[in-house]
């Protein structure tokens, strides 16, 4: 089986107990990203998953950047 992905092998294979248990996809502004849990509403960029080069231009959407999600 070939799987033609961007994604990590530890994402779609995942072990327990890992650090990618979590992370979530989210879609923040029209701009896929995977985000990890810091506090309640607060959630920093782990990777961005868009394919408009301009997202990455943007300091924005930059791993390690903190974004806040309204439930």
């Amino acid at each position: 089986m070939i799987l033609y992905t961007t994604m990590p092998q530890e994402v779609i294979f995942p072990a327990e107990n890992s650090e990618y248990e979590k992370q979530r996809v989210v879609a923040y502004n029209g701009v896929s990203l995977v985000v990890q849990q810091t506090e309640m509403n607060s959630y920093q960029i782990v990777r961005n998953l868009s394919t408009d080069p301009a997202h990455y231009l943007n300091g924005e959407y930059a791993p390690g950047q903190t974004i806040y999600l309204g439930q």
